[in-house]
């Protein structure tokens, strides 16, 4: 434990660095249309500056935490926050679509590392009662960051340009940044970090994303698809093989044998999977096709996504009851919406699907992780909260990719016009009816074990 005004400190520099994180997420997605045109960029371009954050920040958030127990979470800590504002802010002075990918790329790593670590200055700092408090606040700023992001970045698009939704996180960095002097310190625990599971897991993900973004483009039988695809299967392989035989593994994978484990990390997973596309991709259907200004693109959203931040107590009261209904119906729900959309449209965006995918999610927002952590045993909790978090953010980065180049593929060309609202009625009926499969599978695996 630490002192009442370094606990303040702590509490105040990583709620703010986390609230940084999903602006820079919908901040793109509504900055994508403005700022494709100003740099000219391609539609795997543009792909990419939404992806490579994501894939980024998927690969490296399981490996941040191990590398801050091992060397220390207040100095970790401040190489993610820094890494996080350099990205962010050489983004917002990008001239040419290829510096903000590769700026994109550095916020991913720099925003893991920050939230791993992050995560274990808060346990350290409070325990009890005030950690429990603590921890909400987090996951209200995380809402409150997922739910008004679009919103926000709608109107500074409006005001100042897209340039403006880059600088909005790396201010808010900065300030985090201010604070960390006076953060605890701590050194840390010098035990082995499993490298080689890292490295893999980062190679096998980043190749499949390489392959879904660029094989529209390429083909599918381009000799450099082909390689990158054996280089995923390769990689995959020897991660899952690595994993099994290290004694500090990156991934317990022995949790996956535990059926309401894996189910309720599918609810999670296939949740992301389902809203985050249609946070990035929706807000430029808004304004290149419908022809809203980004700033009521993004009152548009809040039917999507402030049902996130109104619907967790419900969606606690309901599992009470029967976990395995809310996750199973959730899930059903959220499709259910998403399919709805196929009504969309140039005229508008149909406000009951988007409504009626906010509530499914809003239900299982916090909500889900909990029961996938109840059956853990305590000392193995972390982990198996990494794992949820990797599974959540692994498919989220793999569904944004599917999707983008689903719809790229699909439009025949640049994501605007009548191509633009075919493409987008397919992916939605593919996706929820993914949804649904997902829900039944979730439904098979918690039936099971309550029939035990």
């Amino acid at each position: 434990m630490v002192g009442v005004n370094r606990r303040v400190l702590v509490a105040a520099a990583v709620l703010l660095s986390s609230l940084s994180f999903p602006l820079t997420i919908t901040g793109a997605s509504v900055a994508l249309p403005d700022l494709t045109g100003d740099l000219n960029a391609s539609p795997t371009g543009a792909q990419w500056v939404v992806t490579g954050y994501n894939l980024c920040f998927a690969a490296f958030l399981a490996f941040g935490g191990s590398l801050a127990d091992a060397l220390g979470r207040r100095k970790l800590y401040v190489v993610g926050v820094s890494a996080f504002l350099v990205g962010s802010a050489s983004c917002a002075v990008a001239g040419d679509v290829g510096v903000l990918v590769a700026a994109r790329l550095v916020a991913g790593v720099g925003a893991a590392v920050a939230t791993a670590t992050g995560q274990s200055l808060l346990a350290s700092a409070f325990d009890g009662a005030a950690r429990a408090r603590v921890f909400g606040a987090l996951g209200t700023v995380l809402g409150v960051g997922v739910a008004f992001g679009p919103t926000l970045s709608g109107f500074l698009v409006d005001l100042a340009g897209w340039r403006a939704v880059f600088w909005a996180p790396a201010v808010l960095a900065g300030l985090a940044l201010a604070l960390c002097p006076g953060l605890p310190g701590g050194r840390g625990t010098g035990q082995r970090v499993d490298r080689g599971g890292g490295v893999l897991f980062t190679v096998a993900l980043g190749a499949v994303i390489w392959v879904f973004v660029e094989a529209p483009a390429l083909g599918i039988g381009h000799p450099a698809v082909l390689a990158v695809a054996v280089v995923a299967v390769v990689a995959g392989g020897g991660f899952v093989r690595v994993e099994r035989r290290a004694g500090v593994p990156v991934f317990d994978l022995a949790l996956l044998g535990d059926r309401a484990f894996l189910g309720y990390s599918l609810v999670a997973a296939t949740m992301m999977g389902l809203l985050v596309p249609l946070l990035v991709y929706l807000p430029s259907y808004l304004i290149d096709v419908v022809g809203l200004d980004p700033a009521r693109a993004g009152l548009w959203m809040l039917v999507l996504t402030v049902p996130s931040v109104l619907l967790p107590p419900v969606g606690a009261a309901v599992a009470k009851r029967s976990p395995r209904l809310l996750s199973t119906g959730a899930v059903t729900i959220t499709s259910a919406g998403v399919v709805g959309l196929v009504t969309i449209g140039p005229d508008g965006a149909p406000w009951l699907p988007l409504l009626v995918t906010g509530i499914g999610v809003g239900l299982t927002t916090g909500v889900v992780d909990g029961l996938a952590l109840s059956g853990v045993p305590a000392d193995r909790a972390g982990t198996a909260a990494g794992l949820v978090n990797t599974a959540r953010l692994t498919t989220e980065t793999v569904a944004l990719a599917t999707v983008g180049s689903a719809l790229t593929a699909l439009s025949g060309g640049p994501l605007a016009g009548p191509g633009f609202t075919d493409a987008l009625r397919v992916v939605v009926v593919v996706s929820g009816c993914a949804g649904f499969v997902a829900a039944l599978g979730a439904n098979a695996l918690l039936r099971r074990r309550i029939s035990r």
